[in-house]
């Protein structure tokens, strides 16, 4: 399984994912080309290899209509978000303003792999949520700056793009350090995390960290908010080659850079076990919660009969899921069972690589489950298609097996 890990001890940014992604491509010059290709209008995106506080990566250049934005309104990228206020950015004598309806327009008229397209829209859609909550208006009245929304939009569709490109099985990233103290926008000074930012991180590991400043923006906290699926130190995996995106600012005593490090995990993962135990719940109440549990992501969740205290009989719950369900999991198992606390515990695990395949059969098209580590190799038809094939051919489940493998009479 290839994963892709992201280290935000800097935070996060359109610029620094894009330049941090773009040292993992294996042809990064000629994704530079497709990227400029597109049509954006009045978009050029140039990248220079360059130095921070002694750490050497990329700085990602987006210029529009021949300009590069300044750094000076959101820390790293120029992501801007106002709605219906006057103001005086101009731009080769313009003073206009797009809506969300605007851009997601703009994303579907690029000649993009559907799924890139998608993926970018789903991203702007993320923004536009955070800020109309953020400022207390509707989506439909969050506008955003022309230049600012075009040097975002090569951000966000260079991100997508190289996602789709470099095709990671798993995105892992650690707990996004966003700075602290205060930032200066359009609508004045605003705290750190800026509104926006802070929505979006919602649920996601998260600290201030020993910076004064802005560490995570908007448009970085809307791309990692997308794309990644695990959240926690890097999991084991043997790193292939590191990627480093450099932020404009600098800061003191601290290198301005996002890290990415691409591997294969070698069969390995981590997950969180919680665990409880109770003897005052009633069977149904617990196979409820079970079946609750699964419903929320869980890995698995099973049941074990145990002696508790004065010779009780009791259940010990336990449920494993992904440390970036940890939480909402956690919340479950106390509103659905009768426990008093849940206990956690992170623990590594050897699987097989897993996939789903269809194939052709004497019944049909059939999905089946294939797994292997080195030269371990299993397969076996998924369950619910064999179920749903025996009933409606009213054959058993063995009859459906052997005809689905061809086997004779």
């Amino acid at each position: 399984m290839n994963i892709l890990y992201l280290d935000c001890s800097m935070g996060a940014a359109g610029d620094m994912l894009l330049a941090s992604l773009l040292e993992l491509h294996p042809d990064p010059e000629g994704f530079l080309r497709r990227l400029n290709g597109l049509g954006l209008p009045g978009i050029t995106v140039t990248v220079e290899k360059s130095v921070r506080r002694g750490i050497a990566g990329t700085h990602a250049a987006v210029k529009v209509f021949g300009r590069e934005e300044d750094d000076h309104v959101h820390g790293h990228d120029q992501t801007h978000h106002h709605h219906d206020h006057p103001h005086d950015h101009h731009e080769h004598g313009r003073h206009e303003h797009h809506t969300v309806a605007d851009i997601l327009h703009l994303i579907e008229t690029l000649p993009l792999p559907e799924t890139v397209g998608q993926k970018a829209a789903e991203v702007y859609r993320l923004l536009a949520a955070a800020e109309s909550r953020a400022h207390g208006v509707t989506v439909d009245q969050i506008h955003f700056h022309e230049v600012g929304t075009l040097d975002a939009v090569a951000d966000v569709v260079g991100v997508c793009l190289l996602m789709e490109e470099l095709h990671p099985d798993l995105v892992a990233a650690s707990p996004v350090h966003t700075g602290f103290g205060q930032v200066r926008c359009a609508h004045g000074l605003l705290p750190v995390p800026a509104p926006a930012t802070a929505y979006l991180l919602e649920g996601i590991p998260m600290a201030a960290g020993a910076v004064e400043g802005e560490l995570c923006t908007p448009t970085g906290a809307a791309l990692l908010r997308a794309f990644v699926q695990q959240w926690g130190p890097m999991p084991p995996m043997t790193v292939e080659r590191w990627g480093c995106g450099l932020g404009t600012r600098d800061f003191p005593g601290a290198a301005n850079c996002l890290r990415s490090a691409w591997g294969r995990d070698g069969g390995g993962d981590q997950v969180v076990c919680l665990q409880c135990q109770m003897d005052d719940i009633t069977g149904e109440d617990l196979a409820f919660a079970a079946e609750r549990l699964m419903e929320l992501g869980a890995l698995d969740v099973f049941t074990t009969p145990i002696t508790m205290k004065k010779g009780r009989p009791g259940h010990l719950l336990t449920c494993l899921v992904r440390p970036e369900g940890e939480a909402a999991l956690t919340e479950a198992i106390l509103r659905h069972t009768t426990t008093l606390g849940v206990r956690r515990s992170l623990q590594q695990r050897t699987v097989l690589e897993r996939r789903q395949r269809e194939r052709d059969s004497a019944l049909g098209p059939v999905v089946w489950k294939e797994s292997r580590r080195g030269d371990l190799f299993r397969e076996k038809p998924e369950y619910e298609e064999l179920a749903r094939l025996a009933r409606e051919r009213g054959l058993s489940l063995e009859e459906v097996r052997r005809l689905i493998r061809g086997d004779k009479p």
